[in-house]
């Protein structure tokens, strides 16, 4: 079994990224215009359900 670390390398560095971003929206956006109006609910998402949690907080959980 012989991993190719040039196609999981991109993957982690994506996800950390998206993480980040969807962490520091989260902090400073207002409860008001969080989806559900809790953002405790949205921490687990973000950081458990990782690749996805990131993408679906910030197409779906964020009200403008």
């Amino acid at each position: 079994m012989n991993i190719d670390l040039r196609l999981i390398i991109p993957i982690v560095i994506m996800n950390g990224i998206l993480l980040l971003i969807a962490g520091v929206d989260l902090i400073k956006r207002d409860k008001l215009n969080v989806r559900g109006g809790n953002k405790l609910i949205w921490v687990p998402i973000i950081l458990l359900i990782s690749f996805v949690g990131p993408v679906v907080y910030l197409t779906v959980g964020r009200t403008e």
